[in-house]
């Protein structure tokens, strides 16, 4: 099997009321020509799950409530996985292109998490006008805009 290395580009912070990526110095120009983009896809790393133990972890006892009682992994958002990469689709606020710094809305990862990768969000790519969902997650939010409100704690079984 081939290995791959990664080289992370910045990182997420979250200090609870702000949440901005600093990219490594080097990677600042990369930042050129975001200008207009409202989202970004941020691929980063799963950094406090990455053990050999959790990535072992190939099915889990139903996460979600109403779900099959065993899922495979590959069919959960969780960050327990192969290779624990994570994707999420951030609301950029603004963007300090001199200093490298991307502040977003919000991001579901922890203080100082590395980030891998950013790509701009472009709807002709990335949206799905009408995707299915299995039944038992068919009542969960259409959008990330809806999803600010909905009671998430009532889905996990954790």
């Amino acid at each position: 099997m081939t290995t791959y290395q990664l080289h992370p580009i910045g990182t997420i912070h979250n200090n609870g009321e702000d949440m901005f990526i600093t990219l490594s110095p080097e990677y600042i120009p990369a930042l050129q020509a975001l200008d207009g983009f409202s989202h970004l896809q941020v691929l980063w790393w799963f950094s406090d799950f990455d053990t050999k133990e959790a990535r072992a972890v190939l099915e889990t006892e139903q996460p979600y409530k109403n779900a099959p009682a065993v899922m495979g992994i590959f069919a959960t958002r969780s960050p327990i996985r192969p290779n624990p990469i994570a994707l999420t689709t951030a609301p950029v606020t603004y963007i300090d292109y001199e200093n490298g710094v991307i502040h977003i809305a919000y991001m579901d990862a922890n203080d100082n998490t590395p980030v891998l990768d950013i790509k701009p969000y472009t709807p002709s790519m990335d949206r799905i006008e009408s995707p299915a969902v299995p039944a038992w997650c068919s009542h969960w939010p259409i959008s990330q805009e809806e999803s600010a409100d909905f009671p998430w704690e009532d889905q996990f079984n954790f």
